[in-house]
């Protein structure tokens, strides 16, 4: 019985320690509260601590940095521009004992960032134009798109005179006095998606539509524009060519002319006879063939060299 007894003692002990003690890791901060009220001081740092039993309960609340994303809305600018607009930011539980005693949990905490960072986020968008939210600077751009030359950035929307990276800055300014009594710090806010409305943006789109169609037509023309060019110095080197050649041809002729001329003059010259043959010869080409009939007396010139062959085969 008494071993029953001491067993029973020690389970009973060892229930109480268990839910007595809680740990806090680094990435932690803890709340202990007895019967819903804070109790103490938060504990901030990680390692084992211990509490009562029962009656007191520890509440964990972040220490690292923690996300919201904002939902998106449509939120006109001072050039009465419609956009949609998507922030998000990062926080964290700088005070865990105002956090418990205003916002409780996570859930409320959010719902008070949704009204706090939403509202300032349409309040520094409506006023500014609509550059200052997209630009930071007025760095030059340069368009570079495959077969198009540089295109320097030419926006009609003017200079920036105070930009993106200010109205965010601008936006936490606003934001962080309001947090500040729920023991919540606001780390960073940004904008993650900033587009025209859908009416804006067919036009946007059919404008853009429309240069680049104009910047394709242009490039057709120049191509068209240097084909001709290329056509034409092609036709051109084509008739030198031609040209040339048919001197050439013609300058190659007029020698082998010119030497069949000295030659037959020089033939002529030694034999008056033979150069009177060659010629009747000529005028045999020129003047007959197979299907030509000649009515010729027996004392014609024309025949004096076939009488001479008939002589001379005799």
């Amino acid at each position: 019985m008494k071993g029953k007894g001491l067993i029973t003692a020690l389970v009973i002990i060892g229930i109480v320690v268990f839910s007595a003690a809680y740990v806090v890791d680094e990435t932690e901060q803890v709340v202990v509260t007895q019967f819903g009220k804070p109790i103490g001081e938060p504990k901030r740092s990680p390692g084992l601590y211990f509490k009562l039993p029962v009656i007191q309960q520890a509440n964990y609340f972040h220490k690292n940095l923690l996300e919201w994303d904002g939902d998106p809305g449509q939120v006109p600018t001072l050039d009465k521009t419609f956009i949609w607009v998507d922030a998000f930011a990062r926080w964290k539980i700088v005070d865990p004992l105002k956090f418990f005693q205003t916002v409780g949990n996570m859930t409320g905490a959010l719902g008070r960032l949704d009204d706090i960072i939403d509202s300032a986020v349409r309040n520094f968008v409506t006023s500014y134009p609509l550059i200052e939210t997209v630009r930071m600077t007025n760095r030059e751009l340069d368009i570079v798109e495959e077969g198009i030359e540089v295109v320097k950035d030419t926006s009609p929307l003017g200079p920036v005179k105070f930009g993106r990276s200010n109205i965010t800055k601008g936006i936490l300014e606003q934001a962080q006095p309001k947090l500040d009594k729920f023991g919540i710090q606001l780390v960073d806010v940004k904008f993650k998606m900033l587009n025209y409305v859908e009416e804006v943006q067919k036009s946007v789109y059919g404008r853009m539509i429309a240069e680049r169609k104009q910047i394709a037509e242009k490039f057709r023309s120049e191509g068209k524009g240097e084909a001709r060019k290329i056509e034409g110095d092609m036709e051109k080197d084509l008739k030198q060519i031609t040209s040339e050649a048919y001197r050439t041809a013609q300058e190659v002729k007029g020698k082998a002319d010119a030497e069949a001329t000295r030659i037959y003059a020089q033939s002529f010259g030694k034999d008056p006879e033979f150069y009177s043959f060659v010629q009747t010869l000529d005028i045999y080409k020129e003047t007959m063939d197979k299907s030509t009939s000649l009515v010729l007396s027996t004392d014609s010139e024309l025949l004096r060299f076939f009488k001479g062959y008939e002589t001379r085969r005799k």
